[in-house]
């Protein structure tokens, strides 16, 4: 037979109505009395039944998390991270990809409003519009994007794609080419801005290419066209086109780092293992799926809205060398002691 509310309030020696409270509204009961509930509650198997808490407390201790592209390995350790950290906090994480649709990101958050007590947008495509409206109907925090009035986690890529430029510029590149992301994405926008600035005050060209589905096929299909540019170095929006992009150059008999050099975004697993190994800039995903979920708790707790910003790091590995500009003979090692007298 199943345990029931009454039966932890007899051996705990409370009312109902405090065991209630003790898995509701926690802070509202006496410390010692909701340790007392809690070790007679696990003592006993005793479980809330969560849809009649629901009822009461007008929260269903549940989070949606939206991803545009969960095939990503970007987004993983994010989504693990988020669920993890609300489990902590009692909460389950509904997780939904919208393959990089914003049509179909708008409709999978009208779904869940009503289940959910909020939704996390990781890297969304909708238009600030669209999203000011859902914000309406369910509270949001969005994860890579800023909107004014939002609370909002972002990864500093800005500070991340100028690193990339400069550690490019100082190893003798002069002409870099940045392969865009996806239409529409605040993170492209941001690499694009920042990098093409860096470039210019390193004195060197700067060309775009794209905008493209942040997959490697994308990255492996405009190998011929970076090519066609005459560049010596690309900054790719993320690893995944940067990977694409390493294989094709291979295919190709184009030798990386000594005829070009490539950068990727996001240090995901695999660029530690390809060859030549991936410099990238680590974009801290897991920290900002946790940052994520207590943004959110907050907002509902008291309405605070606000933003955090998460430090990126440009991580040096073997798929950046000596360009045309570096001293003559440099190693990459080399350069790199140069560049920093």
């Amino acid at each position: 037979m199943a345990v029931t509310i009454r039966d932890v309030a007899k051996a705990s020696g409370v009312h109902i109505s405090t065991v209630s409270r003790t898995f509701s509204a926690p802070h509202l009961v006496n410390p010692d009395t909701r340790t007392r509930v809690l070790a007679t509650a696990e003592e006993l198997g005793y479980r809330p039944n969560r849809a009649a808490r629901a009822l009461i407390t007008g929260r269903t201790h549940n989070i949606g998390l939206i991803v545009a592209d969960i095939a990503n390995p970007f987004f993983p350790p994010m989504i693990k991270a988020a669920e993890t950290h609300a489990r902590r906090r009692d909460y389950h994480v509904f997780v939904a990809d919208t393959d990089e649709d914003p049509v179909v990101e708008y409709d999978l958050v009208r779904a869940l409003a009503k289940q959910v007590d909020g939704i996390l947008l990781c890297s969304p495509r909708m238009s600030d519009d669209q999203i000011e409206h859902l914000r309406r109907e369910v509270p949001l925090v969005v994860v890579n994007r800023l909107i004014n009035g939002l609370p909002a986690v972002v990864m500093d890529v800005g500070t991340g794609a100028r690193s990339a430029v400069r550690h490019l510029v100082d190893l003798g590149h002069r002409h870099l080419v940045y392969l865009s992301g996806p239409r529409g994405s605040w993170t492209n926008r941001e690499i694009r801005k920042a990098a093409g600035a860096a470039a210019r005050a390193g004195g060197a060209e700067f060309t775009v290419l794209g905008p493209h589905v942040p997959v490697s096929q994308a990255g492996a299909d405009a190998a011929g066209a970076v090519l066609a540019t005459g560049a010596t170095a690309v900054l790719a929006y993320n690893d995944l086109m940067a990977i694409g992009l390493l294989q094709s150059l291979q295919d190709r008999g184009v030798a990386v780092p000594r005829q070009i050099s490539v950068v990727g975004f996001d240090d995901i697993a695999t660029s530690a293992l390809v060859r030549p190994t991936l410099t990238t800039v680590a974009n801290p995903t897991a920290a900002a799926g946790r940052a994520a979920v207590d943004m959110l708790l907050q907002q509902g707790d008291d309405g605070a809205t606000g933003q955090v910003t998460l430090r990126t790091d440009l991580v040096i590995r073997n798929s950046t060398g000596p360009g045309p500009y570096a001293p003559a003979g440099a190693t990459t090692a080399e350069v790199a002691a140069y560049a920093k007298e």
